[in-house]
């Protein structure tokens, strides 16, 4: 059974090219061997992740970055079992909010992580891909 995680933690530390070029690598080399797709954005000192793929291996990446010590505050905003991938075609995307700045702007003020629907992140992560450059982790 597959199914798709949206979570929201803080950062902890800068969000540095370095940091994020390291969480980058590891993801999508465990994501590409374990089945596991989605897209990361950051900024502002958060990360916005989706995660998709079978039950059990979503469920037990997602309790390693809950204990991971890079991220505090680490809350699922939604949990849903899926029948096909949104973001299939990649082991994990990175949202580049800022081509000059690592730490640019989340633009959503109203953004609430207590209150926020699945479908609302969903369809704000699609936003972010299309305003932000999607790239690749570093060699």
């Amino acid at each position: 059974m597959l199914i798709r995680v949206f979570y929201v933690s803080n950062a902890v530390g800068p969000q540095t090219t370095t940091v994020t070029g390291s969480i980058l690598k590891t993801a999508q080399a465990w994501n590409a061997e374990h089945g596991v797709t989605g897209v990361l954005c950051q900024g502002q000192g958060i990360f916005l992740q989706v995660l998709e793929g079978e039950r059990d291996t979503v469920t037990s990446l997602y309790e390693r970055i809950a204990v991971d010590r890079r991220h505090s505050h680490v809350e699922m905003i939604h949990c849903e079992n899926i029948t096909e991938r949104r973001y299939g075609q990649w082991a994990m995307a990175h949202v580049s909010l800022s081509d000059v700045d690592p730490m640019g702007q989340i633009e959503w003020p109203e953004f609430d992580a207590s209150s926020v629907t699945g479908l609302l992140v969903m369809a704000r992560v699609d936003e972010l891909i299309a305003s932000g450059t999607v790239i690749k982790a570093p060699d």
